[in-house]
């Protein structure tokens, strides 16, 4: 019996994979790599005229219009299916009025998935969740992210779950207010808890991670921790960005009075994140974010990314904001 289930596990050329969050920041990048595999996919979008710069030439790509809050499409989109890759989460509204709305909103999607996932009789689901989503005193952000991944796991799909802290790639929003931040600015004024540890990942890294675990079935069912090879506070996170670009180190000046929503605002001016997406962000900040174990090396062994070579990758994909010419 053991020997059936686990070959029912086991991804074959014939088998497709469904792409949830195909759009966004990882989705879009996870797409080319397993195309360059020759992984059949098929894409659930909000916004079908959006997914034709998604398509990846000679791929076989398939596209279906849905909506994970209403379920529509998600029948259509989960049929046939081997394993679905689950990348969508709110990071809050565009202000911090509407802050309140993003975690019912992600339990809603994540157990309407869930239902049409049991229907379809899914083999397995690969999540990416936040690094430090476990103990007490987590922010909104990291309960929700952790109210996803047991979701998620509770089902008949075997569930992958992977732990991430900041993911220093292009167009990430964690990275964008780091690299924001310290180009623009040779003096901050901070938190206190900027001397948080942290242990940031590449965007590569993580992509590798992501394939790797649905070639390798024996990672189905179970949680890993994923991060780079160095753990910062985010004070020295900030001053290894500046050394990596070849900035002055900054003057960083820690006070206790400035708190999340003002530090969010703050961002708001500075940034191109929205107050309502870097609140999340820098209220997490008081959660230590570091991998409690390594296990995952020994399901998929990467050659980790060093923080300064992940800095300069990122850096080469800007199209334009501080440090690219002419801004």
């Amino acid at each position: 019996m053991l020997i059936l289930a686990m070959t029912t596990l086991a991804l074959t050329p014939s088998d497709r994979v469904l792409i949830i969050g195909g759009t966004g920041f990882v989705g879009r990048r996870l797409i080319p790599e397993l195309a360059r595999k020759n992984i059949r996919l098929r894409l659930l979008v909000r916004d079908i005229a959006k997914a034709s710069s998604l398509i990846v030439k000679g791929a076989d790509i398939e596209v279906v219009q849905g909506d994970l809050l209403s379920g529509e499409g998600l029948d259509e989109a989960l049929s046939s299916i081997h394993t679905a890759y689950y990348l969508v989460h709110s990071m809050g509204g565009k202000t911090l009025f509407k802050n309140e709305e993003y975690a019912d909103k992600d339990r809603k999607a994540a157990k309407t998935f869930m239902a049409a996932a049991e229907k379809a009789r899914l083999e397995r689901i690969i999540y990416l969740g936040g690094l430090g989503e476990t103990g007490a005193n987590l922010s909104e952000h990291l309960r929700s992210r952790a109210e996803i991944a047991q979701i998620l796991s509770a089902g008949t799909p075997k569930a992958t779950v992977l732990r991430a802290a900041v993911i220093i790639g292009a167009g990430g929003a964690s990275y964008e207010m780091l690299r924001y931040l310290v180009e623009r600015l040779p003096v901050m004024i901070t938190p206190k808890w900027v001397d948080t540890r942290i242990q940031p990942i590449a965007i590569r890294d993580v992509l590798e991670y992501l394939v790797g675990c649905l070639m390798n079935e024996e990672t189905a069912g179970q949680e890993f921790d994923i991060g780079g090879p160095e753990i910062f506070t985010y004070v020295e996170m900030m001053q290894k960005y500046a050394e990596a670009r070849g900035l002055r180190k900054r003057l960083i000046i820690r006070v206790p009075v400035l708190t999340p929503m003002l530090s969010a605002y703050w961002v708001d001016l500075v940034t191109p994140i929205p107050s309502g997406i870097a609140h999340p962000l820098i209220e997490g900040l008081r959660n230590e974010v570091v991998c409690k174990d390594n296990r995952i090396d020994h399901y998929v062994p990467i050659t980790k990314t060093l923080f300064k070579d992940a800095v300069l990758t990122a850096f080469s994909e800007e199209k334009d904001g501080p440090g690219i010419k002419g801004f």
